[in-house]
């Protein structure tokens, strides 16, 4: 049976956002209008839409109000991309057709993006060729038009390969950087960290729940950090991965040059689209856990719905210091009850310095004040390296009985429900791109990264995307304000209180 992570694919309904006018909500249907969308069937429950609390305290209530094991709260929406799948495809040679079964079909590609810096190429036909690849797109009258290229033995074997790791964020960190290029050029692997004594290895239809990460790209100096998702599914036929459902968090006020749009997307488009997938820009890793039972991947699944109808109400303002993928994500995990490890601000103290200094460097406010919230932000919310690693670590000591601490009842229920822990390591697809390397987790690691002479920093310019005024949501609470926002009100303060010692000592 198909699903869409842990949901079964035929409770939900394919259409496009211009279909389904009046059945979803206009915010949702706004950005999804000319793309392919999976929705659920009328009759599953879907995420209900709040008052007036602001997004975090909602999400509290919510989670109080539906304890870990109730009925599940399907997606709003699950973005597929393209309407139909080929499996077992294998590409032609020359690179002209494909073939599936004892059928030939010709087969084009999907446009490249305008603002797209790379493409399929010769490298990649090589790469591609000979393997069995999971194909999704859509049959025209003259060929298949593929939106995505998967290689169906990117999946877990019956015994993965038994691996030593410390459950430290430290020897997470090694284990990302151990591979040169962060392992964009290294092959496919699957090793087992842990698994509980008596049980075997991966099956069909187990549930899991993950974490990825995806590593720095070779030619965009806005990339070094990386990108951050959690995840849920089952393992499909023969240890397939391809169809876990990954909750992508993603700016909405931008229009990506990938052609990403924040949504729950299957696996093989999160990595493997020709435009948006990640594979195609940067290694990846994945922490999974296969689970005996599914009730804590379906509870954080349900949690995520409700994020996503808030973040395309534009109730959750995606903020690149305070609520990027990576922050949004912790801080769901942590509203559920898994206490993931903070690891604090980088440096108070050379926020307090760093706003004035880079407001008067760049004349710009909103760069000073940007500066002075990545560096006071908790860094396990800030950069997604930061967050795998605390999770992976802690998620190893959870499951082993090593957490050294009272649980809640969502860790207590995921430390009793792990089978094992799993480290997957995802190259990246060859084409005309840069290669990428392992992220960055610290500012001085990133800076270290960037070209010094800023005239050859590469950034690629994107437009703006404009929400209709009309589709706001009148009751959505105000954002707070940022930290920044308290810093500058101090620097004034200060520079007035300066201001009038001066002249009170020149008029004495």
């Amino acid at each position: 049976m198909p699903y869409y992570g842990i949901f079964p694919a035929e409770h939900f309904v394919i259409a496009t956002g211009r279909t389904l006018d009046g059945e979803v909500a206009p915010q949702i249907l706004w950005y999804f209008q000319d793309e392919t969308i999976a929705v659920p069937h009328r009759g599953w429950s879907a995420a209900c839409l709040p008052g007036d609390l602001p997004v975090w305290a909602d999400l509290a209530a919510w989670s109080q109000a539906n304890p870990l094991g109730g009925a599940p709260h399907y997606p709003p929406l699950v973005w597929l991309g393209a309407p139909d799948v080929l499996q077992h495809a294998v590409l032609a040679a020359d690179g002209r057709s494909i073939a599936v079964g004892t059928d030939s079909l010709a087969w084009r590609l999907v446009p490249r993006l305008p603002l797209n810096k790379s493409w399929f190429d010769a490298s990649s036909l090589a790469f591609f060729g000979g393997r069995p690849v999971k194909i999704r797109g859509s049959l025209a009258t003259d060929a298949f038009v593929a939106h995505t290229v998967w290689p169906e033995d990117f999946r877990l074997p019956e015994n993965p390969v038994s691996s030593a790791l410390a459950p430290e964020p430290a020897a997470v960190r090694q284990w990302l950087r151990a591979q040169p290029r962060g392992g964009a050029q290294s092959p496919f692997a699957v090793e087992s960290l842990w698994r509980r004594p008596g049980l075997i290895g991966p099956r069909a239809g187990q549930p899991v729940l993950g974490l990825m990460l995806n590593g720095a790209q070779g030619d965009d100096d806005e990339a070094h950090s990386g990108h951050f998702a959690l995840m849920t599914g089952r393992i499909g036929e023969q240890g397939a991965i391809d169809d876990w459902l990954v909750n992508n968090f993603y700016t909405l006020d931008s229009e990506s040059e990938k052609g990403i749009i924040a949504a729950p997307v299957p696996l093989d488009n999160y990595l493997a689209d020709l435009n948006s997938g990640q594979a195609w820009y940067r290694p990846s890793y994945m922490l999974v856990a296969t689970l005996k039972e599914e009730r804590t991947a379906l509870h954080l699944q349900s949690a995520m719905a409700r994020v996503y109808e808030q973040l395309y109400r534009h109730r959750l303002a995606y903020q690149h210091a305070r609520a990027n993928c990576t922050g949004i994500s912790v801080t769901t995990s942590r509203i559920l009850g898994w206490r993931v490890p903070a690891r604090g601000a980088e440096s108070w103290l050379k926020a307090v310095f760093a706003l004035p200094w880079r407001t008067l460097r760049e004349r710009s406010l909103s760069k000073g004040k940007a500066i002075f919230d990545y560096l006071t932000e908790d860094r396990t919310r800030l950069y997604p390296a930061a967050a795998f690693e605390e999770m992976a670590a802690d998620l190893l000591k959870l499951a082993s009985g090593q957490a050294g601490r009272p649980l809640t009842a969502f860790e207590h229920f995921l430390a009793e429900d792990v089978a094992e822990i799993l480290l997957v390591r995802v190259p990246q697809f060859p084409s005309s791109r840069a290669w990428g390397d392992y992220p960055v987790e610290t500012s001085v690691e990133y800076r270290a990264r960037l070209p010094q002479d800023p005239a050859e920093q590469q950034i690629i310019p994107v437009p703006r995307r404009v929400f209709p005024d009309a589709l706001r949501d009148p009751q959505a609470p105000p954002p707070p304000p940022l930290r920044s926002d308290y810093a500058v009100a101090a620097w004034v303060a200060a520079i007035v209180v300066l201001i009038v010692l001066i002249l009170g000592r020149l008029l004495a």
